[in-house]
């Protein structure tokens, strides 16, 4: 057993876990059901099973990683629904699919990329939280419910 893979790898899953924390900070913050567990889970997961594929010389490590993809995919499909002729849930399944990436690059090393990502996604769920951005949503709001009308 190589002691310094082990750590490096052991740093990986960490660094995963705290940027997973991030993103779930501000979904549970918001009130979703996919918070900091999820989203930590999630991350640590993705990073764990890229580190296997890594370590893995036997066969397409490649082939890992895209199970990982479509796996979240299936994930992220089960918290998409549809409520009174609206759907709801689509932040959160691409959010569950951008903290998986996360979990990758940081098995992969590409710790920037890995920060770089949380910091875009992060900044991505806050803007709902900026004045302007209600008054968007409040005429969006609007809109939607002439548009209603007018079909009846």
């Amino acid at each position: 057993m190589d002691w310094k893979l082990e750590l490096l790898y052991a740093a990986r899953i960490l660094f995963a876990a705290l940027l997973g924390a991030v993103i779930g900070l501000d979904r549970e913050r918001q009130g979703s059901d996919a918070g900091v567990r999820t989203c930590m889970a999630i991350s640590i997961g993705a990073c764990a099973f890229s580190l296997i594929s890594l370590h893995e010389k036997t066969g397409d490590s490649g082939r890992i990683a895209a199970q990982i993809v479509s796996g979240i995919g299936f994930l992220g499909a089960g918290v998409i629904l549809q409520y009174q002729g609206r759907i709801t849930g689509l932040t959160t399944a691409a959010t569950l699919w951008v903290t998986a990436s996360i979990g990758m690059a940081s098995a992969f090393g590409m710790y920037v990329l890995a920060a770089l990502t949380t910091a875009l996604i992060y900044g991505t769920l806050i803007l709902q939280q900026l004045p302007c951005w209600q008054n968007f949503t409040r005429k969006r709001a609007s809109k939607d419910r002439r548009d209603s009308i007018t079909k009846e």
